[in-house]
C-alpha cells in the first residue's frame, strides 16, 4: 500500500502524530537531494509505529522534521500534526512552528522525546552524564537539584545500570557504546513524554541488553500511555514491538499497515527483499544472503595487488596468524586515581584472555556491551598497552611481537592488520572528503602513483555499494550506514592479512548488511583474508564465523566451532544470549519475561547465575588444546566436547 492510497488510516484527527504529504529537499553542491518524497504515516496514542527502511531512505530526516531539527537550508513542505494529550485537543502543525521558538522548545524534550542514533556524538564530553540528563529537567520542570538527581538515578536504574549513582558522575567517554545508548534512552524518557521517537534505539546494544530495553520501553509505554515511533532496520525488533509498520524506500512510503498482515503476506517487492536479506540461525555454510542489490568485489583493482611485492606462498606460512596469550588490562578511573585509600577496586576490562586465530578463518567474538571486546581489539592493534600478556602475529613474513613493535616494523604491521571501527562518525575526519579519506592509506604507506590510487579509490567505493559521486562528499552528508561502509572500504584499502571487525555491520540496515557480509566473505575467499569478527548479533556471527568465542566480564567463558556453540551451548551466559535474540517471525516472539541478565558495568563480575548451594565456586582454568572449552564453576561442570 503506497503513501498515495493509505485508506486504512483514519482522518478523524485522533492520531497522536500524523504526517501528511511530507516533502524534504536538501541543497548540495550540484543540485538538491530529495530526502523525503510525499511521505504520509501516523502514530496512534499508546501504540508503536515502526518506520523501516534502508540507510539513506529518509527515516532520520523525518524524525528531524518532527523534532524541529531539520537542517536550516532544508526545504520542507507538507504537514506534521501533533495532538498533545495535555494540550487543547487541537492538531498543532510542527512544520509551521518557528525553528527556535518557545512553542517547539516546550514540546521538544518534554512532550516529544528522542533517542538519537549515535550516542557518542550526542553527548558533550565536557559534562557528566548526570549533568546532561538533569539539564532536561532544569529546562522543563521545577524540581529541586536533589529531586533532579533522584529522578535521573531512577531512570538510569530503569535502563539497566546496577549502580546509577556511580554512572551519574561519569563522563560519556568512560562508557562503552551500549552503555552510552542506554544513557541516551534515560535522557529521552526522563520527562515521560507523550511520544518517543526512537531512532535505532538498540543498534549499539547486545541482545541481552536489547531485550531489557525493549521490555522497558513496552512497560513504560503501558504505564505512561506513551506512543513510540520506532525507526529501525532490525525486523526482529519490529516483529516483537510494533503495532503498525510503514516501509520507506528512497523517501517514499511503499507499504503501510498493521504488523501481522505485513509480516505474514508482504505485497511490495521491497519489503519481500528486506525479509529475505536477514541472516538466521541454521543457514548452511554455502548459503549466501540475498541483498536487494548485489555488489561485486574488485580485488584486482586494490593497490596491494598492483604494486605490493608478492607474499610468501601460503604453503610456507604458519597455520596460526595471531596468537594471544593471557591478555589482561585493568582501568583506574580518574576519580579513583585521585582517591587516597579509596574502597573502589580497579576495573578489569580484559581478564586473562587467550586464543589463536588460524589463517583464513573467521573467529567470531560475541559478548554484551562493556565486556571488553573493543578494549581487546585496541590491544591487538597496539593502540592500548595491556598489563600482562603477549600478542604474536605471523602472516608468513616472520613472527612479530605486536606489543613491542616500533618504527618501520610497526609501520609495516599497520598494513597487515586493519581495524573496522564501531563508531563510523567519530572515526572519519569531518574535514576530509571521502575521496581523500580513502586515498590517505595509500599516501601514508607509499602505495602506487596518483592514477593507481584513483583507480583503487573508485574500486573501493564500488565494492561497498557507494558510487563515484561520493568522492567529493564529506562524512556528515551520509547516513550512519553509509558512513560505516566508508569505514569498511578504508580498512580494505591496503589489502591487509588480518582485519579486526569491531561491530562492522551494527549500523547497517538488513539489505546493506547482507551486501557487506557477502562482500567480506568474497574478499576472504579471493584474497585469503583472516577476520576477528566482533559483534553482539548472534545471527551475523552464525553466518560469518568458523569458530565462536563468547566473552563476558573480560573473560572468554566458552569457545567452540560455530555449529557446537549455536546448537549445544553449555555456559549459562551463552544460553542467555541465545534466548534473547529477536526473530523476524511472528510465530517466535521474544520472551520478555526472561530479559534481565545482570550487566557487566556493575563490576560484580560473576552474578547469581554462577552461584549454587549458596556459595561461589572456583573457576576452572582454560585449556586451549580443546576444540570446545567452557569456563565453568567447577571441574565437574567443565565441558571438553569434541566437534
Amino acid at each position: 500500500m503506497t503513501n498515495k492510497n493509505m485508506s486504512h488510516q483514519p482522518t478523524s484527527g485522533k492520531d497522536l502524530l500524523r504526517i501528511e504529504d511530507l516533502h524534504v529537499s536538501i541543497p548540495i553542491p550540484g543540485g538538491n537531494v530529495r530526502a523525503v518524497k510525499g511521505a504520509s504515516l501516523r502514530v496512534l496514542p499508546g501504540k508503536v509505529t515502526a518506520l523501516v527502511g534502508e540507510s539513506g531512505s529518509g527515516k532520520s530526516v523525518i524524525s528531524q522534521v518532527i523534532m524541529g531539527l531539520a537542517p536550516e537550508q532544508a526545504n520542507v513542505t507538507g504537514r506534521v500534526l501533533f495532538n498533545d494529550p495535555e494540550g487543547s485537543g487541537e492538531d498543532l502543525d510542527l512544520v509551521q512552528l518557528p525553528r527556535d521558538g518557545r512553542m517547539i522548545r516546550s514540546i521538544r524534550g518534554r512532550r516529544i522525546g528522542m533517542i538519537f542514533q549515535e550516542p557518542m556524538t550526542s553527548f558533550s564530553p565536557l559534562h557528566t552524564v548526570g549533568d546532561q540528563i538533569c539539564e532536561v529537567l532544569r529546562i522543563h520542570t521545577n524540581l529541586s537539584v536533589k529531586e533532579q538527581r533522584q529522578r535521573c538515578e531512577e531512570m538510569l536504574s530503569l535502563v539497566g545500570f546496577d549502580n546509577p549513582a556511580s554512572v551519574f558522575d561519569m563522563y560519556s567517554f568512560e562508557l562503552s557504546g551500549g552503555m552510552r545508548q542506554r544513557t541516551m534512552i534515560a535522557m529521552a524518557l526522563v520527562c515521560e513524554p507523550a511520544l518517543l521517537i526512537a531512532d535505532e534505539p538498540t543498534t549499539a546494544l547486545d541482545v541481552t541488553i536489547q531485550a531489557q530495553i525493549l521490555k522497558l520501553l513496552r512497560e513504560l509505554q503501558s504505564r505512561l500511555g506513551m506512543a513510540i515511533l520506532l525507526i529501525t532496520h532490525d525486523l526482529g525488533v519490529v516483529a516483537n514491538m510494533a503495532d503498525e509498520v510503514s516501509v520507506i524506500y528512497h523517501g517514499e512510503i511503499m507499504e503501510a499497515g498493521p504488523l501481522e498482515p505485513l509480516f505474514n503476506s508482504p505485497r511490495h517487492p521491497y519489503l519481500k527483499g528486506l525479509m529475505s536479506a536477514i541472516p538466521h540461525f541454521g543457514m548452511p555454510r554455502d548459503t549466501r544472503l540475498k541483498p536487494l542489490r548485489e555488489i561485486e568485489t574488485h580485488a584486482e583493482h586494490l593497490i596491494d595487488k598492483l604494486v605490493a611485492p608478492p607474499k610468501n606462498p601460503i604453503e610456507a606460512a604458519p597455520d596460526v596468524i595471531l596468537s594471544v596469550k593471557n591478555l589482561s588490562k585493568t582501568f583506574i578511573t580518574k576519580k579513583q586515581d585521585w582517591q587516597v585509600g579509596g574502597s573502589d577496586k580497579p576495573v578489569p576490562a580484559v581478564d586473562g584472555v587467550s586464543f589463536d586465530i588460524r589463517r583464513g578463518e573467521c573467529l567470531g567474538l560475541v559478548g554484551e556491551s562493556g565486556c571488553g571486546k573493543s578494549t581487546l581489539s585496541k590491544i591487538l592493534m597496539h593502540a592500548i598497552s595491556p598489563d600482562t600478556g603477549s600478542v604474536m602475529f605471523d602472516d608468513g613474513s616472520g613472527p612479530v611481537n605486536v606489543l613491542q613493535a616500533a618504527g618501520e616494523q610497526l609501520q609495516e604491521l599497520r598494513t597487515k592488520v586493519q581495524l573496522i571501527f564501531q563508531d563510523p562518525i567519530s572515526s572519519l575526519s569531518p574535514r576530509m572528503t571521502v575521496g581523500n579519506i580513502l586515498r590517505e592509506p595509500f599516501e601514508i604507506h607509499g602505495r602506487g602513483n596518483k592514477e593507481q590510487r584513483n583507480i583503487a579509490t573508485m574500486a573501493l567505493l564500488d565494492a561497498v555499494g557507494l558510487g563515484v559521486d561520493a568522492l567529493q562528499r564529506y562524512p556528515h552528508s551520509f547516513s550512519g550506514g553509509q558512513r560505516q561502509r566508508v569505514g569498511i572500504s578504508r580498512a580494505l584499502a591496503v589489502a591487509p592479512s588480518l582485519i579486526i571487525c569491531d561491530e562492522p555491520v551494527s549500523a547497517l540496515d538488513v539489505s546493506v548488511q547482507a551486501q557487506i557480509l557477502n562482500l567480506l566473505k568474497d574478499l576472504q575467499k579471493d584474497m585469503g583474508l583472516t577476520y576477528l569478527f566482533i559483534s553482539h548479533n548472534l545471527a551475523v556471527i552464525d553466518y560469518m564465523a568458523d569458530r565462536v568465542a563468547v566473552m563476558w566480564a573480560g573473560k572468554i567463558v566458552e569457545m567452540a566451532p560455530r555449529d557446537v556453540i549455536m546448537n549445544s551451548p553449555v555456559h549459562p551466559y551463552t544460553k542467555a544470549l541465545m534466548s534473547a535474540v529477536p526473530y523476524p517471525d511472528l510465530a517466535r516472539p521474544l520472551d520478555f519475561s526472561a530479559a534481565g541478565v545482570s550487566s557487566t558495568e556493575s563490576q560484580q563480575w560473576w552474578p547469581e547465575i554462577f552461584q549454587s548451594d549458596g556459595g561461589q565456586h572456583a573457576l576452572s582454568s582454560i585449556d586451549l588444546g580443546n576444540e570446545h572449552f567452557v569456563l565453568a564453576r567447577s571441574t565437574a561442570e567443565r565441558s571438553e566436547l569434541k566437534p
